[in-house]
């Protein structure tokens, strides 16, 4: 590993029984690609699982805390466990500095960068599910994800985002944006989207998620930062 493993157990605040677990969670696929005898599996098995538990977790506080309807609290939901704010907490805690990747995927910044580090936060919340519990899995979502919350709702971040560029297109333009898929790429169970958001054929925002509809509201968000850009 890059750094020793016990520095991350310290700012997790958590104490792994089986160490092989976490050093999973922060193998990337493209590093087996270049190391092909290292012992250990890639990491989307964790993440498909800690996809799961905290999906689960995050439902469950916005169920019992906030009485909106069901339309609003997935909007809320989403807004939290997007790949822009799982990758802002992943940096926060430093997993960049662990994470297991090939020459060429170490070298990406972008998004492709973003979604790497919030898949390896999943199959953290994974590894930390089946080594310590849901209760465990929990407290740590609580501490460390749900803590964001109250921003994101106070900056309204939770607003669908391609409802907000349809109704200033149409405002501005007379047009609808269209969404079109740019590429596909990855496993079936982790099926990565690129979709471009356009105006007249102008590309005008783009952006990736595990579904289409995740890309397309990714691409509406950077619709939005650069219709604003250009309108101040």
């Amino acid at each position: 590993m890059k750094r020793n493993l016990d520095e991350f157990e310290k700012t997790l605040k958590i104490k792994f029984k089986d160490s092989a677990l976490l050093q999973t969670s922060l193998v990337h696929r493209s590093y087996l690609n270049e190391h092909r005898d290292f012992p250990l599996a890639q990491n989307e098995r964790l993440e498909f699982l800690g996809d799961a538990v905290l999906e689960l977790v995050v439902t469950d506080y916005l169920y019992s805390h906030y009485p909106n309807p069901e339309g609003e609290l997935t909007n809320f939901r989403s807004a939290l466990v997007n790949h822009r704010i799982l990758s802002q907490i992943a940096q926060r805690l430093g997993m960049g500095d662990y994470i297991l990747l090939s020459r060429g995927e170490a070298k990406d910044t972008g998004r492709a960068r973003q979604v790497i580090l919030a898949n390896a936060i999943e199959a953290l919340i994974g590894a930390i599910y089946l080594d310590q519990g849901y209760t465990v899995a929990k407290e740590f979502i609580d501490r460390e994800i749900l803590t964001e919350l109250p921003k994101i709702l106070a900056e309204g971040a939770y607003l669908d985002p391609k409802s907000q560029l349809q109704e200033y297109i149409q405002e501005k333009e007379g047009v609808t944006p269209i969404y079109q898929v740019l590429s596909e790429s990855g496993p079936d169970h982790a099926k990565l989207f690129e979709v471009g958001v356009f105006i007249n054929d102008k590309m005008i925002g783009q952006g990736n998620g595990h579904s289409k509809q995740d890309a397309e509201v990714s691409a509406a968000q950077e619709a939005l930062k650069h219709l604003a850009i250009t309108a101040g």
